[in-house]
């Protein structure tokens, strides 16, 4: 099993979004980013978890978990020409983008702020705390996820 944290601005679609949907699973899709779609596409598998943080809002935090519930398969946003995803250069017989199937797990009772992740030494390491990191998916390791739970009072 693998560990990872995707990014998601609240105001487009928040984990409570994901929690209002049927099943609580959603297409994670909507990745335009080569580096976070191969991480989609290549590293991500079923049983994965994900933590599920809220950027681009105060305060920036990680609020929940998920879990991967489908490998990554063609993002069909795309394809389609209303999206704000589509993309012309994706060809339906060779797609650039894919997405992966999510699953709420559950939402902390209190985020877990970037201001208590950067003050816990014990995630010094964790690329969200990087100078410079921007990327919508990206691997958090065994130790750094199980911090994460302990902060958020697991």
């Amino acid at each position: 099993m693998k560990y990872w944290l995707v990014k998601t601005e609240p105001e487009e679609y928040s984990i409570q979004d994901l929690a209002a949907e049927p099943d609580q699973t959603t297409a994670w899709d909507g990745v335009r980013n080569y580096q976070a779609r191969n991480y989609l596409r290549d590293g991500m598998r079923v049983g994965d978890r994900v933590l599920v943080y809220h950027s681009n809002t105060e305060p920036l935090a990680i609020v929940g978990l998920a879990r991967v519930v489908r490998d990554a398969y063609p993002d069909v946003s795309a394809f389609d020409r209303k999206s704000a995803y589509f993309d012309p250069k994706s060809k339906a017989e060779s797609p650039t983008w894919v997405n992966v199937d999510l699953k709420l797990d559950r939402i902390f009772a209190e985020p877990v702020t970037l201001a208590q992740l950067r003050a816990d030494p014990a995630l010094a390491g964790m690329e969200l705390l990087r100078r410079g990191s921007r990327l919508s998916v990206q691997p958090v390791s065994a130790e750094e996820f199980r911090q994460v739970q302990k902060l958020a009072g697991r």
